[in-house]
């Protein structure tokens, strides 16, 4: 019961005053766009990017942790996406963002603060490993499938293209990328710029917190509510008890597998729902299953909680 005083409460009560604030119209729908613009597309880039440029690459990028962790993401995925074909009749350009959403774990906006929360600063290091590779492999994923759907098998120079000009327009991938380079290359920033992106990269988290919450005001519970139901019991319960079922068969350190199981654990973030945007396809299941999950991850990350060492 502490750990869910202590430790997630305030993380989801940051995100009922965005909820409240919405719904209530004392803060604007256009206010929300304008912060998760802010957020999404400038503060969150510059966090990661800090976080990966300073990041001890040889000690953190634990590959057991690592396939532990995407192991269970990609098993979520094809159970989503295959069980939206075969168990609820979905066509296949729909099953593909649907199975997205069972891929895309919330690592940025509720693993952080909740993992530091739970375990302290210190404990990030290893969640800033997995997320340095999470939007590049999901949206790969996801981009992939989504692209030899709609080319009905069909595969070229012009879809590798696709798929990249998706990818790289990514700012959160912009971010991590030029911070790996900034670490592989050594070179150190000046203190000036590095106090300035300390500056803005304080504000990322709470700012992205409210506005998340702002963000799920807007929806609307719509779409098939079994379908929805299935999708939240593959992210907030499948995937990271494949991941600590991984984490259990390789030895993983204790910090690790926190760090894992806890980011596996998280709700679908909103960028299911982007993802669905992009192609237009299966919206209504994306934006009620983030919604759901989210509500009911307070209570599933509790329990995850309480069983980690």
């Amino acid at each position: 019961m502490q750990a869910l005083l202590d430790v997630i409460l305030p993380v989801f009560m940051v995100i009922g005053f965005g909820y409240v604030a919405v719904w209530r119209g004392w803060f604007s729908q256009s206010g929300v766009d304008g912060l998760m613009k802010f957020t999404q597309g400038f503060a969150l880039p510059c966090l990661l990017f800090v976080a990966i440029a300073r990041l001890d690459l040889g000690q953190h990028f634990e590959w057991r942790m690592l396939l532990s962790f995407y192991a269970g993401a990609l098993a979520g995925f094809f159970l989503g996406m295959f069980g939206a074909r075969f168990l609820f009749g979905r066509p296949w350009e729909d099953c593909v963002p649907i199975g997205f959403c069972c891929l895309f774990s919330n690592s940025l906006l509720l693993g952080l603060p909740l993992t530091e929360r739970a375990y302290g600063a210190d404990a990030l290091e290893a969640n800033y490993a997995i997320i340095a590779l999470h939007s590049p492999i999901c949206y790969g994923v996801g981009i992939t499938a989504m692209e030899i759907v709609r080319a009905k098998g069909r595969t070229g120079a012009g879809f590798v293209m696709r798929v990249a000009k998706a990818m790289f327009s990514n700012s959160l991938i912009l971010g991590i990328l030029l911070g790996l380079a900034v670490n592989l290359s050594g070179l150190p920033l000046p203190g000036t710029v590095n106090d300035a992106l300390d500056l803005l990269v304080r504000s990322a988290l709470p700012a992205a917190l409210f506005g998340l919450g702002g963000v799920l005001a807007s929806y609307r519970p719509e779409g098939d509510l079994r379908l929805v139901l299935f999708l939240c019991l593959i992210a907030l319960v499948v995937h990271p008890l494949i991941t600590r079922g991984l984490g259990l068969a390789f030895a993983l350190p204790v910090e690790a597998t926190r760090s894992a199981v806890l980011t596996a654990a998280m709700a679908p973030g909103i960028n299911a729902y982007i993802f669905a945007s992009m192609y237009g396809r299966a919206m209504r299941v994306a934006a009620t299953t983030v919604l759901v999950a989210t509500a009911l991850s307070v209570l599933t990350v509790w329990l995850w909680l309480a069983q980690l060492p």
